[in-house]
């Protein structure tokens, strides 16, 4: 008996399921347009806030970066990167992630997609580009329309430092591109969590629920000091060293930690959401 596979003539399994496909998909559905809103209201909502309550004012004689919000385009760019870097931009990470492959289970369309047939490891590949192309296309929109919201309400100029000096319009657009990029990886672990629990439940909101909600209990240890130097190992723990990247002698340190602690997080999820998939039965 052969034991020869035959298969279709022009079938090559590296172009199904396109990734200019799978974005067009995902572009289309109501929660990217829902949260490409949200992100992109947000410096408008501060913007307002800034209105009504006559700009931020340092409290205790202290100055944060809050505080000089209202300095400039690049200052209110980067409080909007203060404020929602903690949990808004975990949001569409989580979303973008942990609703790719348990969507399709829910459409009961995954076992359509397999039959096609994609395989396995392509179709995870796929989808997780494209999450994390959209995830990161999030986090540039919000500092972008920040930017621009901001320059026509407070002016073109420096980024103003609260400990005192200031950043030349170029260096501070660049150290923004550098800070976004930063959050960006700092975000690949909630995104590894919630494509991770993707593959593992039928149920969407299972997943982007899981990931942000270990997102949270991550921050929540970060915030007890008794574990010492064990939070060191937190990715939550250096979510905010972009802050050493704003200043006019950068630390880098931080970032570099953080960068590490993310990726290798990430990477392990990334590999067991591959390894279990393989190994998945799907029925739905």
């Amino acid at each position: 008996m052969s034991t020869l596979t035959e298969v279709a003539s022009g079938y090559q399994a590296g172009r199904t399921l396109p990734l200019r496909v799978e974005l067009i998909r995902q572009l289309k559905r109501r929660r990217t347009l829902v949260m490409g809103a949200i992100l992109a209201v947000l410096p408008f909502v501060l913007l307002i806030a800034f209105a009504v309550g006559g700009g931020p004012g340092g409290r205790n004689d202290r100055i944060t970066l809050m505080d000089t919000a209202t300095a400039s385009g690049a200052n209110f760019a980067a409080v909007n990167l203060f404020v929602s870097a903690g949990f808004l931009l975990v949001v569409p990470v989580a979303l973008f992630c942990g609703d790719t492959v348990a969507s399709e289970a829910s459409w009961s369309s995954l076992r359509y997609l397999l039959a096609a047939p994609v395989p396995r490891a392509r179709l995870l590949l796929s989808k997780l580009t494209v999450a994390l192309g959209m995830s990161l296309a999030a986090m540039v929109l919000l500092p972008v329309v920040a930017l621009a919201a901001g320059t026509a309400a407070y002016g073109w100029g420096p980024l103003q430092i609260p400990t005192g000096g200031a950043l030349d319009t170029g260096t501070a657009l660049q150290r923004l591109v550098v800070t976004v990029a930063y959050i960006f990886v700092s975000q690949l672990v909630t995104g590894g969590l919630a494509f991770w629990l993707s593959t593992k439940t039928d149920a969407p909101l299972g997943a982007v629920g899981g990931a942000v909600g270990l997102t949270i209990v991550g921050n929540v240890l970060d915030a007890v000091t008794a574990l010492g130097h064990w939070r060191d190992f937190l990715p939550a723990h250096w979510q905010f060293a972009w802050a050493d990247a704003v200043q006019p002698h950068p630390e880098w340190s931080g970032m570099i930690q953080g960068t590490a602690i993310s990726l290798t997080y990430a990477l392990v999820l990334f590999a067991l959401a591959f390894r279990g998939f393989a190994r998945k039965d799907v029925v739905s």
